[in-house]
């Protein structure tokens, strides 16, 4: 029987490119802002594109953190993609001003240190050895960022018990992170062919 997988709709997110991608890989796919059902789902997809600030509000709106937390704290899977795995963190600054986020991990999401910022294309990540999302994935693998702001204090997170997989872009930054069921990735796998594909097909499995 196909996984039901819930995509959360708070008002930002690639909804749309999320659900096919994630259907793709044969899960029963619902894109809702229906706080039950993302309370129910087997999966829960929390995405997120543009400010930290913008996308903490439509999650206060519509009420959601607390479904998202008390999911983490049963046990039942949680995938953040993009700023939807920014705002599982402690807090974020943009443009001198600090929003306070989920909580759910360790850190503060900051402006990238590099002479290019947004950080804008194809780029390769490195998988801590016991990755569950990057199982299967060549070191060379490349997938697709759009983003001006990460995570970037690795040591903290990995001594909090999170795995974190890098990727440098100016600096090194939290590319993606996972606990044993919230998952999240800076990068979109919805816009990443079939490396995308795998990591979502990964995140299945532990369904």
């Amino acid at each position: 029987m196909a996984k039901r997988v819930v995509i959360l709709d708070y008002g930002s997110g690639n909804l749309r490119s999320a659900e096919r991608a994630v259907a793709r890989v044969g899960a029963d796919v619902e894109v809702t802002s229906d706080l039950g059902k993302a309370a129910r789902a087997d999966g829960l997809v929390v995405p997120g594109v543009g400010a930290y600030a913008a996308c903490m509000a439509g999650i206060e709106e519509l009420g959601a953190g607390p479904t998202i937390a008390e999911r983490v704290r049963a046990g039942a899977p949680v995938l953040g993609i993009c700023v939807g795995m920014q705002i599982l963190f402690d807090s974020g600054e943009e443009h001198g001003v600090v929003t306070k986020g989920l909580g759910l991990a360790p850190g503060t999401v900051t402006r990238l240190q590099a002479p290019v910022v947004p950080h804008m294309g194809w780029n390769t990540v490195t998988w801590p050895g016991d990755s569950v999302l990057g199982a299967g994935l060549p070191a060379e693998t490349r997938f697709y960022f759009v983003h001006s702001y990460a995570p970037t204090v690795i040591d903290a997170q990995a001594e909090a018990g999170v795995r974190v997989a890098t990727a440098v872009h100016g600096e090194p930054f939290v590319a993606a992170f996972e606990t044993d069921v919230l998952r999240a990735t800076q990068f979109h796998p919805e816009k990443s062919g079939d490396a995308g594909a795998t990591l979502l097909a990964n995140w299945l499995e532990t369904l």
